[in-house]
């Protein structure tokens, strides 16, 4: 019974965010945020004295600190409490202060060259050591990922809504200089970077699957825009597509079989249909303008794309399958590109920054069944919005004061987290 405390106490601080569509209950879908507690469990976390190469541990204590904030589901405390690894802490007095759980954090380096790292948390209010898991990966480097697994893992054991998108790969193109730029994978805080396509300019990256075993990007294969999907592990390499001009995969369908491409062999980009089954694709807009960056909607039964078929760009929606164009966003008239999950839609807006006339580039949300609208940003350039595979993250690239850095936000709590570039320009970005 005492071992559950903890666990029904974080069930009732669970911030929830609920989405009703009009297509079962005759309502319009509206985003509802719902939070059930004005607190939240508060948690220490220590690294005991014995851990082996300590400023390794020290980093990923540091990500797991960071992890935990980003869920959502904790509040960090500020109380430090070093703590032998086998002798339980002060309990009085971390509830004197507040504190609900104790996360300490040992490590060990294996005869094999392997680093362990282990894990034991304390339910204070239970006065008991409530889990106790070991954690190993054989490449130092990877242990960004390690931190991440040890604060799922945690958030998991209490119950609290899934945070598992936090071990997956961040793929992105990165200018190295003039007509270069590498495919490099990364952890979502950008701590870990690999670069996997080298040489030459290697642009818009996109994941083939849920499971991120390939990717399509676009390259230059004699000066042509050449769609290349390729194998993360085993680097097998297929040439999907050629064409003059503009050549992109925007989006993946979610059985993985089909992809939309922008291409423009005559030379106007539009939209076209690949089935990766048969080797063959539909042109699925004609307009003798520009039509980009579609992403599929409504379970892969409609797409969603940029287009200045008003003269300006702006966001459209289209059946596949039908000839009809639909109008999606009526604000602003600067609406270069948008991305989607479900009945979601995320796109930039340029919009008057202040009353001097500057501008900024900032993300809004909208529903596809409703006239649900809300702005996500406020300052800056926001750019390379992508959900995540939950639908619950977005992560993007802002822009501000001469200062680059990667974002999450947290739709489910209405919070944004900030991982600074260290260095180079990424030219695009997927999850």
């Amino acid at each position: 019974m005492k071992q559950n405390r903890i666990i029904q106490s974080s069930k009732k601080l669970i911030v929830l965010v609920l989405f009703f569509t009009n297509f079962l209950f005759g309502a319009d879908a509206e985003l509802d945020i719902i939070k059930k507690s004005s607190s939240l469990p508060k948690i220490t976390i220590s690294v005991a004295p014995s851990a082996m190469k300590k400023e390794l541990t020290e980093k990923i204590k540091d990500i797991v600190i960071k992890d935990l904030k980003v869920s959502g589901h904790f509040e960090i405390s500020d109380i430090n409490m070093i703590v032998e690894y086998n002798k339980i802490p002060d309990m009085l007095k971390l509830s004197n202060n507040g504190v609900d759980l104790f996360l300490n954090i040992n490590s060990s380096i294996s005869g094999f060259g392997g680093y362990s790292v282990m894990v034991k948390l304390y339910d204070i209010n239970s006065k008991q050591l409530v889990y106790n898991r070991t954690f190993t990966t054989a490449k130092e480097e990877r242990y960004p990922f390690l931190s991440h697994r040890i604060a799922i893992s945690i958030n998991k054991h209490l119950n609290a809504p899934s945070i598992d998108w936090m071990d997956k790969f961040v793929i992105f193109s990165q200018y190295k200089g003039a007509r270069k730029a590498d495919i490099i994978i990364a952890d979502y805080t950008l701590t870990f970077q690999q670069s996997v396509i080298r040489g030459g300019l290697n642009i818009f990256p996109k994941w083939a699957n849920k499971k991120q075993e390939s990717f399509y990007y676009t390259t230059y294969d004699k000066d042509v825009p050449t769609l290349i999907k390729t194998n993360l592990y085993t680097r097998k390499r297929e040439t999907i597509m050629k064409s003059e001009g503009m050549l992109v995969a925007s989006d993946i369908s979610s059985d993985g079989k089909k992809i939309l491409i922008t291409a423009s062999p005559n030379y106007q980009p539009d939209i076209y249909l690949y089935d990766t089954v048969k080797k063959s694709k539909i042109r699925l807009t004609t307009y003798k303008g520009i039509d980009v960056g579609a992403h599929f909607v409504e379970n892969d039964s409609k797409i969603v794309f940029a287009s200045d078929r008003l003269k300006y760009p702006n966001i459209f929606a289209k059946k596949i399958g039908n000839r009809g164009v639909e109008r999606l966003v009526y604000h602003g008239r600067n609406n270069s590109s948008a991305s989607t999950h479900k009945d979601f839609v995320v796109y930039i807006s340029r919009d008057k920054d202040n009353e001097f006339g500057t501008y900024a580039f900032n993300l809004y949300l909208m529903s596809t069944k409703s006239d649900f609208l809300k702005r996500l940003t406020s300052k800056g350039n926001n750019q390379f919005p992508k959900f995540s595979q939950d639908g619950e993250s977005i992560i993007y690239l802002k822009n501000y004061k001469n200062k680059s850095s990667i974002n999450i936000i947290r739709l489910n709590y209405s919070k944004s987290f900030s991982f600074p570039l260290k260095n180079g320009k990424i030219q695009s970005i997927d999850w």
